[in-house]
């Protein structure tokens, strides 16, 4: 679980989050949404307690996400910046993946076998910097997932990802929270994926919590997003005075 409490972080002297307050739950899957500028990266650095000039708190089961560390970091909180290189330091992709196997204590192979079923194909030998956008991100998932956290968290985790990856991506992270009980929360401005993963949206406006809610509702509060909805939910439409009445004309 996730406790943020009158959290306000500053950036010189602007305010990008403004004493917000949320609690986010196992097996929720939430998406943070809202324009550039809107406070979605800010409020995911300071659930992974790696983000600076911030009031309040954010604990992560009960812990100050801030004070995580080695071990209990790993096992409480995964976490992919909008870069994913920042997480990738070795030489090679094997090296990268056996380094993960070796801290998380499993088996040998496992890393590796997570990022095959995220984007195939890639070789053991790839130095990471000559990876596409989208198989880096394949990488630092895998290299995340394989600790198993409790608290999985992204920014813009399908930047650089075709349709397939992204069917690939979405398929992982329902299964991860189902069936482990995890949280995940993405920040995105991808709507047909909110709308397909998603359990819940918090849409933020100039640092503030402007929505809460169940993912369709939110969604389809906004004229802006309903295109993208109805493409993905395929709504049955609406039923006209005319339809009913041709209806019940119908009947004996």
């Amino acid at each position: 679980m996730i406790e943020i409490d009158q959290l306000t972080v500053t950036y010189d002297v602007k305010p990008a989050l403004n004493s917000i307050n949320a609690t986010i739950f196992d097996n929720e899957i939430v998406a943070v949404m809202g324009r550039n500028g809107a406070g979605k990266s800010s409020l995911l650095t300071s659930i992974a307690g790696v983000g600076s000039s911030s009031i309040g708190s954010v604990r992560i089961h009960s812990m100050d996400s801030r004070k995580l560390a080695g071990n209990t970091r790993r096992e409480l909180l995964g976490y992919i910046p909008q870069e994913p290189s920042d997480l990738l330091y070795a030489q090679t992709v094997a090296k990268e993946c056996q380094q993960a196997d070796k801290d998380n204590e499993i088996e040998a192979g496992t890393t590796f076998n997570l990022l095959e079923q995220l984007v195939p194909g890639i070789s053991l030998h790839t130095h990471p910097r000559d990876l596409s956008e989208g198989q880096r991100l394949g990488l630092a998932l895998s290299i995340v997932l394989s600790s198993n956290p409790r608290i999985l968290v992204l920014d813009e985790p399908t930047r650089g990802l075709d349709y397939e990856a992204k069917k690939i991506l979405t398929r992982i992270l329902i299964g991860f929270a189902k069936t482990f009980n995890r949280a995940v929360v993405i920040a995105t401005h991808d709507v047909e994926l909110v709308a397909e993963l998603a359990t819940r949206v918090i849409f933020l406006a100039d640092g503030d919590i402007v929505a809460d809610g169940p993912t369709i509702e939110v969604l389809l509060s906004s004229p802006a997003f309903a295109p993208q909805v109805s493409k993905v939910m395929s709504p049955v439409p609406w039923l006209t005075v005319r339809d009913v009445i041709a209806e019940i004309g119908e009947k004996p």
